[in-house]
């Protein structure tokens, strides 16, 4: 018997986990006064940098005597960069609860060979946060986006720590409020939570970070693109926005119509607000229906941006076949892209809810899940 589909679809169905979705004002003709076919060392491409930055400092409510740069390989190349330059002067702790987390392990003990205190959870978990030795160095994911769990304050980092803290925040940064006084090098992508283009990531140093580049010299060598210092001094250009390597300024002029959108919604506290919006109406959906649950299981640790869900019906034979047919009959309605889950995390769907995202196509999309299910269940008995 056919079931009945919702009556209304999601305006915009890209609920893609990276790319996210575009600002909803979102007009590739906006973009015609990027400086194209001019250096980006000229004085336009370096004011509309410099803009980049100073508005990110400016959404995100950065302090002042943080430093800013715009870096090449997306948040991939902002961690690795922090990890290459700066571990390796005291202890390290690497903590991790998802599938980037855990590259960031393999690249510290594997790559850069450091005899580090490895502190791992399931997806859907997170580590005890109590047991984290400050005396060192720590690595950590704040939202992690193939998981949906993320840490849920800065209390947990002591102001008075000796070691430094590297956060990639990337699914967090522009959703979630980050305690500047409490990470001492912060990076993100302009892929996730505004929507911006990708190849692009950003790297965010506290005055602690600076002292240590300027003080201590890795055991390893760097490679160009790697470089924040030269001559034991930091490269100040880079915070300026001389950037490494040649960006794009399509992109840069993406990013800039991003924060002019992120301005015009509240800034940090409106974007803040409408990830939240977003989390409810999946949280709304979840409670109504039993055969559905959050991968993260406690509240306080429930991203707003990367939403993961399983299914729960004791009548699916495999989790994985079921998911991903579920995952492709929303895709083939046109109502929801990408929303599989990440390829190493449990089976089940992950639906972006950054700011970007209207709260109206999460609501209407939820009827949809549940239309997707009831098919293929209803599939799966027909085949029994």
């Amino acid at each position: 018997m056919a079931i009945a589909q919702p009556a209304s679809r999601p305006v915009n169905p890209r609920f893609s986990s990276g790319p996210c979705a575009k600002p909803p004002v979102f007009d590739v003709a906006k973009l015609a006064n990027a400086p194209l076919g001019r250096s980006h060392r000229a004085a336009v491409g370096k004011e509309r940098l410099k803009a980049a930055i100073e508005g990110t400092r400016e959404i995100l409510n950065i302090p002042a005597d943080y430093k800013i740069g715009i870096v090449p390989a997306s948040d991939t190349g902002a961690v690795e960069m922090a990890m290459w330059n700066l571990l390796g002067a005291r202890g390290v702790e690497m903590l991790a609860w998802e599938s980037f987390g855990s590259g960031w392990v393999t690249d510290a003990v594997k790559q850069l060979k450091l005899d580090a205190t490895v502190k791992t959870a399931d997806y859907g978990q997170i580590v005890d946060l109590a047991s984290v030795d400050f005396s060192n160095d720590v690595v950590f994911t704040w939202n992690g986006t193939t998981s949906g769990v993320r840490v849920p304050n800065g209390n947990w980092i002591p102001a008075d720590r000796e070691g430094l803290t590297i956060c990639d925040a990337t699914s967090a940064a522009f959703a979630q409020r980050l305690p500047w006084d409490k990470l001492d090098v912060t990076t993100f992508s302009w892929q996730k939570v505004l929507g911006g283009e990708a190849a692009h990531g950003m790297i965010i140093l506290s005055p602690r970070a600076v002292e240590r580049l300027e003080s201590y010299t890795p055991a390893w060598p760097l490679p160009k693109i790697f470089r924040l210092t030269k001559g034991g001094k930091l490269i100040d250009g880079i915070f300026q926005g001389a950037t490494i390597n040649t960006p794009s300024m399509l992109a840069v002029e993406d990013y800039l119509l991003a924060l002019d959108w992120a301005r015009s919604v509240g800034g940090m506290e409106g974007l803040r607000e409408r990830a939240y919006a977003n989390l409810a109406a999946v949280q709304s959906f979840v409670q109504d229906n039993p055969w559905i649950a959050f991968l993260a299981e406690q509240p306080e640790y429930r991203s707003n941006t990367s939403v993961c869900l399983k299914f729960t019906d004791e009548r699916i034979q495999d989790g994985a076949v079921f998911a991903k047919a579920v995952a492709k009959r929303l895709e083939n309605e046109g109502v929801a892209y990408d929303i599989g889950a990440y390829r190493d995390a449990p089976a089940g769907l992950r639906i972006w809810c950054g700011g970007t995202v209207e709260t109206t196509d999460v609501a209407a999309l939820m009827p949809w899940i549940k239309w997707a299910f009831e098919a293929e269940i209803a599939l799966q008995t027909e085949a029994a």
